[in-house]
């Protein structure tokens, strides 16, 4: 066990409940329970005032859908803080595309504080005054921001030191070069008639290395031009 987190981590969310929902499982579940990394939620209704614990309003100069407000929000913002200073990242569709090389650069922070939108989100004011950056997933709605804050904590956990349990696999996996992971094949020899290719039974390290570099810059290419030309400017 060690003393304390490489990365803590908190939620701000309607619905502490979803937490650590699939963060418990497989390998960010096991460095949770070695203490590699921490979990806290901290929950906007908490700091309401009004008996219902209302967050949320009508957006002024109309549409659909209510806004969270900024004094409830900004007061959970404080309590995370005081907690533990983080720096803070909103999920949302609007935000900048969530890659592996910031993952990398997230997972070398000593904390992070995670807000997630509900409704149409939050008021625009509590991402000026904090200075929050906004960071997306993908390009398509979520009911809330629980869901891509968890993508983002298991993809930034995996990184940390000690929690994969052979070193190079992290190396190893798409986007870390630039490049898509190659095809991988185990027992039985042959499938349904299928063949694992014959350079992986061949023992020949140095064949098959360039075996597998070939196969990632080949689906790259063809999967996916931006990250293939990235690649390519790099060489």
């Amino acid at each position: 066990m060690t003393n304390s987190p490489l990365l803590s981590i908190q939620v701000i969310t309607l619905f502490p409940e979803m937490f650590p929902g699939t963060l418990e499982h497989s390998i960010a579940g096991k460095a949770l329970n070695k203490n590699l990394w921490q979990l806290k939620t901290f929950n906007p209704r908490d700091d309401a005032t009004d008996k219902h614990q209302t967050t949320d309003d009508i957006i002024y100069g109309g549409g659909s859908g209510m806004l969270l407000k900024p004094d409830v929000l900004g007061k959970t913002i404080q309590r995370a803080q005081q907690h533990q200073k983080g720096h803070l990242i909103y999920l949302s569709p609007r935000g900048k595309r969530l890659t592996q090389d910031k993952v990398k650069s997230l997972s070398s922070q000593s904390a992070l504080t995670l807000l997630c939108g509900r409704y149409e989100g939050i008021d625009q004011r509590v991402i000026d005054y904090h200075g929050v950056e906004e960071l997306s997933i993908g390009d398509y709605i979520l009911s809330g921001g629980e869901v891509a804050a968890q993508v983002l904590i298991d993809a930034c956990v995996r990184l940390l030191p000690g929690v994969m349990g052979d070193e190079n696999s992290a190396h190893e996996e798409s986007f870390s070069n630039d490049l898509l992971e190659y095809p991988q094949y185990t027992r039985p020899e042959v499938w349904n008639g299928l063949n694992v290719p014959p350079v992986l039974l061949s023992g020949h390290h140095e064949k098959i290395k360039q075996w597998r570099h070939q196969q990632s810059v080949d689906i790259t290419r063809h999967r996916r031009p931006d990250l293939y030309n990235k690649f390519v400017n790099k060489e």
